[in-house]
């Protein structure tokens, strides 16, 4: 995983939180995804292809989930629903597609959403990916992004 490609990734989030849902994020230190990774208890997955092939991953405590959904659909919630699994896949979307615009030399396509829930879930990505990790708080509570890509063989003869 190339250090640069999540840059896009990073600006789409927070883009997104900010424009879309009216919140902050504040971002922390940039980490190597080794083994298994606390997650969250929701999160968006998307796998991408083309030059590169690999996946991103949201990950948000419930809390935040619950507040993301509140403010997309202008109304609150209480509960991790269908909306709020809609809502947080609609929003990983958002992300992944934005800074798919951005690397415009991988050619990326991105997949359908999938939402998994639940405490101490695992989302393993291709064994040749190393995803990086890069934990964000917000006034809601905490959420994670995980972006993993590498270069498809192809790709290298380009």
């Amino acid at each position: 995983m190339r250090a640069e490609y999540i840059n896009p990734f990073i600006a789409s989030l927070s883009k997104a939180f900010r424009t879309m849902l009216g919140c902050e994020v504040h971002r922390g230190p940039l980490a190597l995804t080794v083994g298994k990774t606390q997650r969250h208890g929701v999160s968006g997955i998307i796998g991408l292809s083309g030059n590169a092939v690999g996946m991103v991953v949201l990950s948000l405590s419930a809390e935040v989930a619950k507040k993301a959904a509140s403010a997309m659909l202008l109304c609150e919630t209480d509960e991790i629903d269908a909306d709020v699994i809609d809502a947080v896949g609609e929003l990983t979307n958002m992300v992944a597609g934005a800074a798919k615009a951005e690397l415009v030399g991988l050619n990326l396509m991105v997949g359908l959403p999938s939402v998994v829930t639940g405490a101490n879930h695992v989302v393993r990505f291709p064994s040749n990916v190393t995803p990086i990790c890069v934990p964000f708080t917000t006034e809601w509570g905490d959420l994670a992004l995980e972006v993993g890509l590498a270069p498809t063989p192809a790709a290298a003869t380009i």
